[in-house]
């Protein structure tokens, strides 16, 4: 869908990185390595995103440190746009309200982290949780989304990276 609008893998892929979970941090080299691209395709992008104010930056240990500008106006629209290319919108729509005592509905592994690797792992925290059902909605979001989708259930959550897109 984005791949349309933003003809640059680079940029959208630091969208992602960093619209998707506000906690996302990263600096030139490590998300050079993390895309596998040139770590001049980055920096050119990271300052096009800066300069437009989009990315706010600030140096740690000789490092220049990047995450998103929450402050920014556009922040909240880039950050639905980004949860809808990934299919986090859909998740959560066909999902909720149809099995059952939902309090909590996480994101975990490469998407909360802001990769887009293929593979959603979506953690529902609730009780009488229709897991049938969640086997049945999960071929049909994929299918939609193109991405795997896997689906955990828990009375409780889990202490590990993630990120909360619903909870009661």
């Amino acid at each position: 869908m984005l791949e349309s609008l933003i003809t640059s893998k680079t940029r959208l892929r630091l969208l992602i990185k960093f619209f998707v979970n506000i906690a996302n941090k990263g600096y030139l080299n490590s998300l050079a390595n993390e895309f596998g691209e040139s770590t001049n395709s980055v920096r050119k992008e990271l300052n096009n995103l800066s300069s437009a104010g989009y990315l706010q930056k600030r140096n740690k240990n000789n490092k220049i440190i990047y995450k998103a500008n929450s402050s920014h106006p556009l922040f909240k629209i880039i950050q639905k746009i980004v949860h809808k290319h990934l299919g986090i919108e859909e998740i959560l729509e066909s999902v909720y309200n149809r099995i059952g005592n939902v309090k909590k509905i996480m994101v975990l592994g490469d998407y909360a982290k802001g990769i887009d690797s293929g593979l959603i792992e979506i953690l529902i925290v609730g009780d009488n949780i229709d897991k049938e059902f969640l086997d049945f909605i999960s071929v049909k979001i994929e299918k939609k989304i193109k991405r795997k989708v896997n689906f955990f259930v828990s009375n409780k959550t889990l202490k590990q990276k993630s990120l909360t897109i619903f909870e009661v």
